[in-house]
């Protein structure tokens, strides 16, 4: 045999055993796993309140669920919805009683009871006149004289209703009920209920901005939502700051879009029931994260009409609730403030650090 077949069939065996080697070396390295949550991750939207949703959530058996979402909130709105003559709401505004037919009407009283009390009256879903006369109702702005308020505010007052598990009565009967405020809070909370009664572990919903997250996301991290800039002509994608939320609700009140100008002067539309005016201060934006996000949004409409300084010291007295307030100082300078059981799960894009 001469040499050089003599060193092919050397560098054949030697490129066999190379070859086996890196064969046995790849069967010994373990499979990269396949993330946890790959191809189970479910989105879809829709709308329900005069607004938006949109609905994430991961399921291994990649079930569609926004038809039982969308009945689910069809019967919601038939219960709390004053654009539907013949719901209950409507109907107990139209009449002094109100025996429940529907599981909503209820639970939402309780809530508002407790939110109005523990905030001193600053939220009140009997406050409705109000807004309407200033023209944040369906029938456009109708500014009212001093006397015409003062009259208005005669109606106002959630202490004028009584209910039960069985039934609401009004104590004045013209007397106006209006959810608004807390509905798309508790909207969130129902559907997340039923998502959590199909077995779904993982979500994230959204209505009309008020969210409820629970679990992670297809990446295993917790739900980042973002607080869009307080600008009167500012973007949905302009962010100011992003909240990991971590199995709570969040919901966020604001003046500075829903306005309008009438002999130079900007009104807002956060009526305070206290003396029958839009509000008047540096507070343009409060979030609000509590346990269910029927609360949160009830907070974060009550922190709107009480301010900056009120609003902290309400958080501070109770329990469960995280807040995020963005507002003017007394120079015109653009601030913030975070509770401190908040700022682990805050965070801020470039510009605004």
């Amino acid at each position: 045999m001469n040499k050089n077949a003599l060193k092919n069939i050397i560098y054949s065996i030697v490129l066999l055993l190379v070859v086996f080697l890196v064969y046995l070396y790849r069967q010994n390295q373990p499979v990269p796993a396949q993330p946890e949550n790959a191809d189970t991750k479910m989105v879809f939207s829709g709308t329900t309140m005069g607004t938006s949703y949109r609905i994430v959530y991961l399921d291994e058996q990649r079930r569609d669920l926004q038809d039982g979402i969308d009945s689910l909130l069809t019967v919601f709105n038939q219960s709390l919805s004053t654009y539907i003559p013949d719901s209950e709401i409507s109907r107990f505004n139209a009449s002094d009683t109100l025996v429940f037919e529907l599981p909503y009407f209820y639970p939402v009283l309780s809530v508002s009871k407790e939110v109005f009390e523990a905030t001193g009256g600053a939220f009140d879903p009997t406050v409705g006149p109000l807004v309407n006369a200033w023209g944040f109702g369906p029938e456009g702005a109708e500014r009212k004289d001093s006397l015409g308020i003062q009259q208005l505010l005669q109606r106002v007052g959630f202490d004028k209703v009584q209910f039960d598990q069985r039934a609401v009565i009004k104590l004045r009967p013209d007397l106006y009920l209006d959810f608004s405020a807390i509905a798309k809070g508790y909207g969130v909370d129902v559907v997340a209920d039923y998502l959590a009664a199909q077995g779904i572990a993982n979500y994230l919903v959204e209505i009309g901005g008020e969210l409820a997250a629970k679990g992670t996301n297809d990446a295993g991290e917790i739900w980042k939502v973002g607080i869009t800039q307080p600008d009167e002509e500012g973007q949905a994608n302009e962010l100011y700051s992003i909240v990991a939320l971590d199995n709570k609700g969040m919901a966020t009140s604001g003046n500075y879009r829903n306005f309008y100008e009438q002999d130079g002067q900007k009104l807002s539309h956060t009526i305070s029931p206290f003396t029958g005016y839009p509000v008047v201060h540096g507070l343009l934006s409060a979030t609000v994260l509590a346990n269910d996000c029927m609360t949160a949004d009830a907070y974060a409409t009550a922190m709107m009409v009480l301010g900056t300084e009120a609003s902290i010291s309400l958080q501070q007295q109770v329990p469960g609730l995280e807040i995020f307030l963005i507002y003017n100082d007394e120079q015109g300078n653009l601030r913030s403030f975070a509770s401190e059981g908040l700022k682990p799960f805050l965070s801020f894009p470039q510009q605004n650090q």
